[in-house]
């Protein structure tokens, strides 16, 4: 099967292509710019081309033959209904990094036609959401009955360019959780509380994480909530920064923020996100008080997007899956992300 890398030429996107073709696998990377796109490609030996996502022909013309798409161009909020309607056309699985809850949210609105298409429609495939997302299905196989999921993370926030772009979207709009199965806004800062996510109890607080769309899809639990390590000034900065929201979904002023980011957000190196581990952490509950809590170590964020991405294409590469959306563990398990490298071993306690 062909495939592609489309965005190859990314922060993200560029560190998986350098791991698949380390992989002996040949992906065909893509993008908007040749004159970023095809460096790379000429570095690794392999083929590439470039494409719009505005240009329905050219999406065509590219995903011709092409049977599975990893899509790494974001924001996704802008760019991933384009590329799921050319791979529905066209019959190629698509899978992304994304970490939105509007991108996931889309996806899950496209489950019938991918069944027809007998596409296999699967954004998340990265730190956003693999971890959580395995943890959430954990949790649900550990307690049926539950009513309630807390999910949480700690990890450095060292961001990439495409990660802070995304923020700079997210923060204007506040916070999200999903309540009686309905995803509603809530304020930023919204919930603070303390939890031990692996490292000794700290203070943290919600974020509006992919988590809210796909745990529910995984789970069906009709009440969840995602979260972060932030200290009480944090929390306050976070808070205050509900008065100024209007102003930051400005389109000029989240412009003006963003090319800012491209100017002078680069990523973490190697050595860096080798000493930054994340642990993630998992609570679920059901209506009678009881609790199951879910505990994993894993390789920090990016890390785990390149092995995580890589490892969902290969599973699709080499195995029949029926057509229709899905989440990353509705896909593979649960046992997904302890399979990948520096993975530790899910420990679940009652």
């Amino acid at each position: 099967m062909k495939w592609m890398i489309y965005g190859a030429n990314g922060y993200t996107g560029e560190m998986i292509a350098r791991e698949a073709k380390a992989r002996g696998l040949s992906p065909i990377l893509a993008g908007r710019s040749v004159g970023k796109i095809a460096p790379l490609a000429e570095e690794l030996g392999l083929n590439y081309c470039s494409f719009s996502l505005d240009d329905t022909a050219a999406v065509d013309r590219a995903l011709a033959g092409v049977g599975l798409v990893l899509h790494c161009a974001g924001p996704f909020s802008q760019t991933s209904a384009s590329m799921i309607e050319g791979c529905l056309r066209n019959k190629a699985h698509y899978l992304d990094i994304s970490g939105e809850i509007s991108v996931f949210e889309h996806a899950h609105t496209q489950h019938q036609r991918a069944t027809r298409a007998d596409v296999v429609v699967c954004p998340g495939v990265g730190f956003d959401v693999i971890p959580t997302d395995c943890v959430a299905l954990a949790l649900k196989e550990a307690l049926p009955d539950a009513t309630h999921l807390t999910l949480g993370f700690q990890q450095p926030a060292v961001l990439s360019p495409g990660t802070a772009k995304t923020t700079i979207e997210f923060i204007g709009n506040g916070g999200r959780v999903r309540r009686h199965g309905k995803v509603v806004p809530v304020a930023l800062g919204y919930a603070p509380r303390r939890i031990d996510f692996g490292q000794g109890m700290t203070s943290a607080m919600t974020i509006p994480w992919g988590d809210i769309a796909t745990a529910y899809f995984t789970t069906g639990i009709p009440n969840i909530k995602v979260y972060v390590p932030a200290s009480t000034p944090e929390i306050i900065a976070a808070k205050a920064a509900n008065l100024i929201r209007p102003i930051l979904r400005m389109t000029s002023v989240i412009s003006a923020l963003q090319r800012l980011v491209e100017k002078h957000v680069k990523g973490p190196d190697v050595a860096m996100r080798d000493r930054m581990p994340t642990y993630v952490w998992g609570e679920a509950s059901n209506a009678r008080g009881e609790k199951v809590t879910a505990r994993i170590k894993t390789a920090n964020g990016y890390s785990l997007t390149i092995t995580g991405s890589l490892a969902v294409v290969q599973y699709l590469l080499q195995n029949q899956v029926a057509g229709g959306a899905y989440t990353p563990s509705l896909l593979m398990g649960s046992a997904l992300v302890v399979g990948l490298p520096e993975s530790g071993q899910m420990v679940i306690t009652r």
